[in-house]
């Protein structure tokens, strides 16, 4: 086989299983992937960041092959790339979050589910997989509702809670708006329904592969987490939850009775500068996610990787801290951990390979991370991810 008809049949890299997503999925759910809120300025500036962070090789070093394990939370993983929480999951693919955590687990890795993946939160997890998965918090139901996904992530067995601080309301993704699946304001997750999809009809017929799984698993549309919360369930309990929510956005003091409440680790996603960064030492983190929602929120506010140097400088010494956002390549990642980032998580790339192929499609994905990670730190000269600091970066 030639290399030319390989290149066409096998994807290379992220952008190229992007591309199959498009032509797998239905618009409606491409772009509530792939788009971000606003003009897509923050998502767009993601990116851009890191090609402003040019890399200092150092030549002439024998590298072998390097080590790419390193530690998050006391826990060790094959490579410092982690799979970020997102929703909706299961419209994606019938794998949906097992599918994802079964991927994380047999590359050495973590996995993140989230409130809204559209499975219950038990299912995200398969036998086995007990005590090293993460779960995200989203305060849907107010202070009750989060009290009960709590006690439910830790009987599950969730290692950490990842609880999102930069949604006290959904951002407009104008994507979205255009097709239909959301009001300005409101929550696709929420409302990507049925109707929605009837009518989306001649392009849901279009992606007869996406169709043929979706019926097959029996037209996931729901919020069963939310749903659980209400006697009755159904799209009017997604309503109620995401009232309460709004009514309830996460505060500072919620935190006091999640370290009560929750007998594991805590991550606060959604922190953009030092002062935030501090105040989640004081009121006991364990660690910080550096993330703008990957541009989904509001529009306008900086890359991630510009910020996190200063976030590593007020509170690296004390907590852990991570990035997302707009990390596409093996060498974004020896980026960001030169800056201090002790691992990353990726959203949109495994997303796309679950939509092309489930289970398989995710772990695809993660060994080109691994893979480019590999290339990139014997080029660089570098024998171990955990020796990454500003020395490997080129001062301008």
């Amino acid at each position: 086989m030639s290399d030319r008809l390989l290149s066409r049949r096998e994807p290379v890299n992220v952008e190229d299983v992007r591309g199959r997503a498009r032509r797998v999925l239905p618009r409606i759910l491409f772009d509530f992937i792939d788009g971000g809120a606003g003009d897509e300025l923050t998502q767009s500036a993601n990116r851009t960041a890191f090609a402003r962070v040019p890399l200092d090789v150092r030549s002439a070093v024998a590298v072998g092959t390097p080590d790419l394990r390193t530690t998050v939370l006391g826990q060790e993983v094959s490579l410092p790339v982690l799979l970020a929480p997102c929703g909706g999951v299961a419209l994606y693919h019938p794998d949906a979050g097992r599918g994802v955590t079964r991927a994380a687990t047999a590359a050495g890795t973590i996995a993140g589910i989230s409130t809204l993946s559209g499975e219950l939160l038990e299912d995200g997890l398969a036998p086995g997989d007990t005590g090293r998965h993460w779960f995200q918090l989203y305060k849907l139901g107010g202070a009750q509702g989060a009290r009960a996904l709590v006690d439910r992530a830790a009987a599950a067995g969730y290692r950490a809670l990842v609880v999102t601080v930069d949604t006290p309301l959904v951002g407009v993704k104008e994507r979205d708006v255009r097709n239909g699946g959301v009001t300005p304001g409101g929550s696709a997750v929420s409302r990507i329904d049925l109707p929605t999809v009837l009518r989306m009809g001649p392009k849901v017929v279009g992606r007869p592969a996406w169709l043929r799984r979706f019926v097959r698993a029996g037209m996931p549309l729901g919020q069963p987490n939310v749903e659980a919360l209400y006697p009755g369930g159904g799209p009017a309990a997604v309503d109620r939850g995401m009232a309460a929510w709004r009514a309830e956005p996460f505060v500072w003091a919620d935190l006091a009775w999640l370290r009560e409440r929750w007998p594991g680790p805590i991550v606060v996603k959604g922190v953009l500068g030092a002062r935030d960064a501090r105040r989640c030492v004081e009121e006991g983190a364990d660690a910080v996610l550096v993330s703008n929602h990957g541009g989904r929120q509001l529009d306008g506010v900086p890359a991630t990787l510009d910020v996190l140097p200063g976030i590593v400088d007020e509170v690296g010494g004390e907590i852990e801290v991570y990035l997302d956002g707009g990390v596409r390549r093996g060498a974004d990642v020896v980026r960001a951990l030169a800056l201090g980032a002790r691992a990353v998580f990726v959203g949109r790339p495994y997303l796309y390979g679950l939509a092309c192929e489930g289970e398989r499609g995710v772990a695809r994905v993660l060994e080109m991370f691994r893979a480019e990670l590999t290339h990139a730190m014997i080029l660089l000269g570098c024998t171990d991810v955990r020796e990454l600091d500003r020395t490997w970066l080129v001062r301008s």
